[in-house]
């Protein structure tokens, strides 16, 4: 399996990484991408990557980070690797009252900017987005970008902003979130998604999933856990999605 979006630079991963990486090898999961949070934090996950055949990484300025340094060149430069899958992740977070919205509308403007810039750039663009669909989605609209360039990671909304973000023509991806017991309606809205949009993630060191969810800090080795509750959703075996996601995977990040 793939863990399509985990934090290996983490304070709680990174000191182990090695540990992490070959954990999740052993549980079947035999490629990470490693998500970045900011212009430092996307170089640091270069240096993972560049040590690792299974590790790739993405590049950008996650919202909740829109109140530190917008290091653009520290962006760019991560992308130029050959091992950057993707950029971002990017968007808005209504969940929190800071950073200020009108400042991560900012960010989200001149991130936008940046990747409108490179010209021949098609890689797939990584979004976060907490209680603001309804704000993301006219952005995106009006920018140059096809909606199929876009993954909703960490799904946490409803059927009517899955709704929405299907007929935008973007994929999902979801956490352990989907496997708790009071996440009814994101079950719910999974089971919309059409099976050649879907992926499997654990935003790892958070959202450790079901059944073991006190386990801290999450790790992508329990992104079987994600994929499993998933293929009983949709009344498969376990192997079949298991090979649907990561097929879904490889071709969206051009692994």
């Amino acid at each position: 399996m793939i863990d399509s979006h985990c934090h290996l630079t983490s304070s709680q991963l990174a000191h182990r990484v090695e540990e992490v990486i070959d954990s999740a090898r052993v549980a079947g999961v035999h490629t990470l991408i490693s998500i970045a949070t900011d212009g430092a934090d996307a170089l640091a996950a270069r240096q993972i990557a560049e040590h690792h055949e299974n590790v790739y990484f993405s590049s950008g300025i996650h919202p909740l980070y829109a109140d530190g340094e917008w290091l653009w060149e520290y962006v760019l430069e991560a992308s130029k690797d050959p091992k950057c899958v993707a950029w971002g992740e990017l968007g808005l977070d209504r969940h929190y009252s800071d950073p200020d919205f009108a400042l991560q509308l900012k960010l989200l403007e001149e991130h936008l900017a940046l990747i409108e810039g490179e010209k021949h750039d098609s890689r797939p663009i990584i979004v976060h987005c907490r209680k603001a669909v309804d704000d993301l989605l006219p952005i995106f609209k009006a920018s140059s970008f096809e909606g199929s360039r876009f993954v909703f990671h960490c799904f946490t909304e409803g059927v009517d902003e899955m709704k929405q973000i299907l007929e935008f023509g973007a994929s999902v991806s979801f956490t352990g979130v989907v496997t708790y017991k009071n996440a009814t309606e994101v079950a719910a809205a999974a089971q919309l998604v059409p099976l050649d949009r879907i992926m499997v993630e654990t935003d790892s060191p958070y959202l450790s999933p079901e059944p073991v969810r006190k386990e801290r800090p999450n790790e992508p080795k329990n992104v079987m856990y994600v994929a499993s509750f998933l293929a009983n959703l949709f009344g498969m075996p376990l192997s079949e999605f298991e090979s649907i996601t990561e097929q879904n995977t490889t071709r969206f990040f051009g692994l």
